[in-house]
């Protein structure tokens, strides 16, 4: 089922499925702005990627000495949620763990997923609760994709990244092989007043991956240079940008915590940028998308 949110200026869309939100309507402009999961490109529109963002090496891991397998992103965007708070201008939905779960992710949770409309901005708040008798270990991670191009007539290398108040950003690719990040090869996004265009190669080589709370405010501008929208992500140490090349679209991506270092063979609870909730404790973080 499709819960619907609307004022005077978007009408929002998200589904019980995955708590995923599938459509940000620009009714000013009257444009679809969120990707609308053509599968001849990429099915999804903007997935909760949980309990891991990205891939595990070798799609397992470990935690408290046992072995566990593990998928891309996790199981959240796969799981029917209960829709607990409907009104027009907020929708919650929330699962909680099950055996199912715990064939791949030995913890008792509540994930809690909610949406706020106001204005022209649609915030995006994750809540996690601890219910196991142990410290729980976790990444959760937005993966929205944006349509790009938007305007009749106008192709996606017309359209640029924005970056306010950065000179220069560098990033790690992904090891195609295992989809695991390259740990100590850095790039350059090379920027001109905090822009960049889109390139038609820009994801040859998989997503580009930044660390370091490089990015708080990444945004799309139009062919004209004017805004189309910004994700804004203050206390995010990853990020990530993202599309299949050739596809109109691309994803903006706040994550806490990302994929696995190519050959990490830790534990979880030793996993750089994993989050950890001792029982019962709560975690809590939100990002905020604005459509001009």
């Amino acid at each position: 089922m499709i819960r619907t949110m609307e004022n005077e200026f978007l009408r929002i869309g998200i589904a019980d499925a995955g708590a995923e939100l599938v459509s940000i309507y620009d009714k000013k402009n009257e444009r679809e702005v969120i990707w609308q999961a053509d599968p001849a490109y990429w099915k999804r529109h903007a997935p909760v990627l949980f309990p891991n963002v990205g891939r595990h090496y070798g799609d397992h891991y470990t935690v408290a000495g046992q072995t566990y397998p593990s998928r891309q992103h996790g199981f959240a965007r796969d799981t029917e949620f209960a829709c607990v708070q409907a009104a027009p201008d907020l929708v919650t939905h929330e699962m909680q763990s099950s055996e199912a779960t715990k064939a791949s992710y030995p913890f008792d949770f509540l994930l809690q997923i909610t949406h706020i409309l106001s204005g022209r901005e649609l915030r995006v708040i994750w809540k996690v609760i601890n219910q196991s008798e142990t410290d729980m270990y976790f990444t959760i991670g937005g993966h929205p994709a944006f349509r790009v191009p938007v305007i009749e007539g106008t192709g996606f290398t017309d359209y640029s990244l924005t970056f306010e108040g950065q000179d220069s950003l560098r990033y790690v690719l992904l090891d195609q092989t295992s989809g695991t990040a390259i740990e100590g090869k850095e790039c350059d996004l090379k920027l001109k007043d905090g822009t960049c265009p889109l390139d038609s190669h820009m994801f040859d080589h998989d997503a580009l991956v930044f660390d370091g709370g490089q990015i708080s405010r990444a945004g799309i501008l139009l062919p004209d240079g004017s805004p189309y929208l910004e994700l804004r992500c203050e206390g995010f140490p990853n990020f990530g940008i993202w599309s299949v090349p050739g596809a109109p679209f691309v994803c903006l991506e706040p994550w806490m915590g990302r994929c696995d270092n190519c050959g990490y063979t830790g534990s979880l609870e030793e996993k750089p940028g994993i989050n950890a909730l001792k029982q019962e404790e709560i975690f809590e973080k939100s990002y905020t998308i604005k459509i001009f």
